[in-house]
C-alpha cells in the first residue's frame, strides 16, 4: 500500500513537471491564424475580398500582428478586433488599421486595395468600443481574455461596406500554433 501512494505521488509530481516544463518551453505565448472571409460577417456577405490574421500573444504584455487582405469589392477603410461571439456584431477594442480622420495615436493607415500590415498592440492601445460590454480603456487583460475565450474577432470594412467586408473569430491555439478555424 505503501508504495502504491510513493508511486502515485511521483507520477503526480512527473505530470506538474511536465506542464510547467511545456509552460516554460512556449513562454506563455499563445498565436493565431485566421482566415477572413464574407461568410464570416453577420449577416453573411458573399464577396471577393478575402485575407488572414496572424498575431502571436506575448505573455500578458502584447500582442505582434500581420493583417493581409486582398479582392475586396471596394477601398478598405480600417480594420479592428471586435469584442464579440460569432453570432453577432460587438463594440471596437483594438484598431489595426485606419483611413479615416483621427484613428488612435500609433494606428498604421490600411493598405486601400489590399495589403499587408503589422503592428504591435498593448494596454495603451484598448480602445473604449466595447465599454457597454465591460471593457473600459486600457483593460488589456480584458482583452487578452476575451481573445482567449474566443470571444473576439478581425474585420476589414470598407467604403461599400462600412459595416465590414470580411471577418474571422480569433481563436487561440497553443498547441499547433494557429488558430481552429480556416
Amino acid at each position: 500500500m505503501r508504495r502504491r501512494i510513493q508511486l502515485a505521488g511521483a507520477v503526480a509530481l512527473l505530470a506538474v513537471l511536465g506542464v510547467v516544463g511545456a509552460a516554460i518551453a512556449t513562454g506563455g505565448d499563445s498565436k493565431i491564424r485566421e482566415r477572413l472571409t464574407g461568410y464570416q460577417e453577420v449577416p453573411a456577405l458573399s464577396t471577393t475580398g478575402n485575407g488572414e490574421f496572424k498575431a502571436v500573444i506575448l505573455g500578458d504584455d502584447e500582442i505582434r500582428y500581420r493583417l493581409s487582405y486582398r479582392d475586396t469589392e471596394t477601398p478598405v477603410t480600417q480594420a479592428h478586433i471586435h469584442f464579440e461571439q460569432r453570432t453577432n456584431n460587438g463594440g471596437i477594442v483594438l484598431f489595426l488599421c485606419s483611413n479615416l480622420a483621427n484613428p488612435p495615436a500609433g494606428t498604421p493607415p490600411c493598405p486601400p486595395n489590399g495589403g499587408t500590415v503589422r503592428g504591435t498592440l498593448g494596454p495603451e492601445d484598448v480602445f473604449d468600443g466595447a465599454a457597454a460590454q465591460g471593457i473600459m480603456l486600457g483593460e488589456f487583460d480584458e482583452v487578452l481574455d476575451a481573445i482567449r475565450a474566443g470571444a473576439t474577432y478581425a474585420n476589414v470594412h470598407t467604403t461599400g461596406r462600412p459595416g465590414g467586408e470580411i471577418r474571422a473569430q480569433l481563436d487561440v491555439d497553443d498547441r499547433r500554433g494557429h488558430g481552429g478555424h480556416h
